[in-house]
């Protein structure tokens, strides 16, 4: 996989996961769905994105 498969991997987990926390556990997890969705957003405005600084520091193949 290169860079960019782990990111939407990692995006799409994050954003399951914590419609699964926000449904079953406190609504307030909701906020990190709407985090991580404007990041997703930010990220394809600015060309930055902290978890592909994250994956580059862990040399996944880009």
């Amino acid at each position: 996989m290169r860079i960019n498969d782990y990111l939407r991997a990692i995006a799409g987990f994050f954003v399951l996961l914590s419609v699964a926390l926000g449904y079953w556990v406190h609504p307030a997890f909701f906020l990190f769905t709407a985090f991580v969705g404007l990041n997703l957003l930010q990220s394809a405005f600015s060309g930055w994105c902290p978890m592909m600084a994250i994956l580059r520091k862990l040399r996944v193949q880009e």
